[in-house]
C-alpha cells in the first residue's frame, strides 16, 4: 500500500480500494445492488465497524440501513458480482454471485484489506432461476454463527449487519426479505480458479494466482516455485481449519469447492450446525442425502476440494504435465499428515496434555468411541472433564468411560505439570458455550416475530465461549432428549 493509501486509511469512514476490478474482466460483472422498499437495520456489529475504520455512529441508523441494504452505494465503492465455478456435491458447474454484490475492499486504519459484500442484494447475471434475495432467518443464522466462530478463535468471515428490506421473499412460504453484510479477507475460492481453468486461458490463471499470492501470501513471491508454494500454503490453512472445525463440533453442511476460501476462512453459513451427541456420521443439512459432508467426513472432503484446486494450477506448477502432476500430488497427499498433527495438538490441549506420547491417538479414539456408544454430548463432556466436580456429566456414570478415565488420569500423572495447570489448559480449549442449534432456532423464531432480545442474549452468551459465566449456564445445555431430529436448510 502506498503512503497515499496509508493517509487515506486513517480517515474514519469508507476507504475503498478495489483491486479485484483490476483482474481479467470475465471474473466479474459490474452492477449495483437492486433497490429495496423500506430498509431497516435489525442488527449491527459496532465492534466490527470500529475495527474496519467505519463511521459507526453514522451507520448505526437510517444511513446505515440505506447503505447496507444496497439502496445507497458509498463513495469509492465499485459494486460487482463475482464469477466462479464449483463442484457442488461432486458435480461441476459454472456459477457466480447469484444473490450477492461485492461493494469493494475496505482498507482499515491498520492497513488491512477486507471485502465488503452484500448478501441477498438482488438478481445478477449469475442468478439463473433464483430471485437474488435472502430471507431474514438464514441471514441472522449466518450473523450468529459467524460471530460465534470468531469468538471461538476459528478463522471465519464475519457479519457487519443484517437489514430487513420491507419486501417478501418466497420459498416454501412467504418470508421477510433481508440483506447481510459479510466481511471477508477475500472471496477468492477454489471455484474462482476452477472458473478460469474451465475457460482455458493460462495467462489469466497466472494473473489470478499472482493476485492471490499478493493478497494472502505475499512472502511466496520469492519462492522458487511460487505456484506450488501457493498450493502448499492453501493446504496448510485448510488442514488447520478442518482440525478447528472438528474440535468444536462444527458441521458446515455444504463443502462445495465454491465454499472453500483460499484465505483459510470459514465461508458461507448455509445449512451449518453444531453437533450435540458425538457421532461422526452426523448430518443436519436437508440436501445432503448421502452424508457427503457429514461431521467426520469433512477432512476427506477438504482434501478432495484441494485436489480440484491443484488440478487448476498444473499449467503453472511445471511446464511438463507429468512433473506438474507429481509435484501437486505430493502436496495434496501432505494434507492428511498436516490435519492429523493439528488435530492431535488441539486434542492434547483439550485433555490437558502438555507433551506428546505415542499412545495419545489411541487414548483420544477410545474416548470418542465411548462418547459415541453412550450418546454423550460432545461439548459438555469435554468441558466437564476440566471441572473439579464432573459427576453431573452423564457419561461419568458409563462403565466404559470410567475405565478410560483411569487411563487418562495415568497419562496426566506422567507429565510435570499439575492438575490445575491441566485444567486451565482444558478450559481454554473446550468451550462452555457454543451456538446450540435449539438456541439458534429459538432466537430466529423470535426475531422473525420482531423480538430481537432473544438473539441479543444469545450473542452475549457466545461472546466469551471459554469463560464460566453463571448467567449463561442455560446456553450450555444440550437440547431436551425428546427434541425432534434437527434439520437445516440452505435458504436459497
Amino acid at each position: 500500500m502506498t503512503s497515499a493509501d496509508n493517509a487515506r486509511s486513517t480517515r474514519k469512514g469508507w476507504n475503498f480500494d478495489n483491486s479485484y476490478a483490476r483482474l481479467p474482466k470475465h471474473l466479474y460483472d459490474l452492477q449495483g445492488p437492486v433497490q429495496v422498499d423500506s430498509p431497516r437495520l435489525v442488527v449491527f456489529n459496532r465492534e466490527l465497524s470500529d475495527a474496519l475504520g467505519l463511521d459507526t455512529a453514522a451507520l448505526d441508523g437510517p444511513e446505515g440501513a440505506a447503505v447496507l441494504s444496497g439502496n445507497r452505494v458509498p463513495n469509492g465503492a465499485l459494486p460487482m458480482a463475482q464469477a466462479y465455478a464449483g463442484h457442488q456435491f461432486g458435480h461441476f458447474t459454472m456459477l457466480g454471485d447469484g444473490r450477492a454484490i461485492l461493494l469493494g475492499e475496505q482498507v482499515t486504519p491498520a492497513g488491512e484489506r477486507f471485502d465488503i459484500q452484500l448478501k441477498g442484494s438482488g438478481r445478477t447475471r449469475f442468478s439463473r432461476r433464483g430471485d437474488g434475495r435472502a430471507a431474514l432467518g438464514p441471514m441472522l443464522r449466518e450473523y450468529i454463527v459467524s460471530e460465534a466462530m470468531h469468538a471461538l478463535g476459528i478463522p471465519t468471515t464475519r457479519s457487519l449487519a443484517v437489514v430487513t428490506t420491507g419486501m417478501p421473499v418466497y420459498r416454501e412460504t412467504e418470508l421477510q426479505g433481508a440483506v447481510l453484510t459479510r466481511v471477508a479477507a477475500s472471496h477468492l475460492r477454489v471455484g474462482t480458479f476452477e472458473y478460469l481453468a474451465a475457460l482455458g486461458n493460462p495467462d489469466d490463471l497466472r494473473t489470478l494466482a499472482l493476485y492471490t499470492i499478493d493478497r494472502h501470501f505475499p512472502h511466496l513471491r520469492a519462492a522458487d516455485n511460487p505456484f506450488l508454494a501457493l498450493l502448499d500454503a492453501v493446504i496448510r490453512r485448510q488442514a488447520s481449519l478442518m482440525a478447528k472445525w472438528l474440535h468444536v463440533g462444527f458441521i458446515h453442511g455444504v463443502m462445495n469447492t465454491d465454499n472453500m476460501a483460499l484465505s483459510g476462512e470459514t465461508i458461507d453459513y448455509g445449512p451449518c450446525a453444531f453437533m450435540d451427541a458425538y457421532d461422526p456420521a452426523t448430518v443436519f443439512s436437508s440436501i445432503d442425502h448421502q452424508g457427503r459432508y457429514a461431521y467426520g467426513n469433512q477432512p476427506h472432503m477438504a482434501q478432495w476440494n484441494l485436489t480440484r484446486f491443484a488440478e487448476t494450477l498444473l499449467p503453472l506448477v511445471h511446464e511438463d504435465h507429468v512433473r506438474a502432476v507429481d509435484l501437486a500430488t505430493q502436496s495434496v497427499e501432505s494434507f492428511q499428515d498436516m490435519f492429523r498433527r493439528d488435530w492431535l495438538g488441539i486434542m492434547r490441549a483439550k485433555l490437558g496434555l502438555f507433551s506428546a506420547e505415542e499412545g495419545d491417538m489411541t487414548l483420544f479414539q477410545d474416548l470418542l468411541k465411548t462418547m459415541q456408544e453412550a450418546g454423550a454430548d460432545y461439548t459438555s463432556t469435554l468441558r466437564g472433564l476440566a471441572s473439579t466436580d464432573p459427576s453431573g456429566v452423564p457419561i461419568f456414570r458409563h462403565g466404559a468411560f470410567l475405565h478410560w478415565h483411569e487411563s487418562w488420569q495415568a497419562r496426566l500423572a506422567r507429565q510435570r505439570q499439575g492438575v490445575e495447570e491441566a485444567r486451565a489448559l482444558m478450559r481454554t480449549h473446550n468451550p462452555a458455550v457454543i451456538p446450540r442449534n435449539h438456541r439458534v432456532e429459538e432466537a430466529l423464531a423470535a426475531a422473525e416475530k420482531g423480538d430481537m432480545t432473544v438473539m441479543e442474549r444469545l450473542l452475549a452468551a457466545l461472546k466469551n465461549p471459554y469463560a464460566d459465566h453463571g448467567e449463561h449456564d442455560a446456553y450450555r445445555m444440550p437440547p431436551p432428549s425428546a427434541a425432534a431430529p434437527y434439520r437445516t436448510f440452505c435458504g436459497t
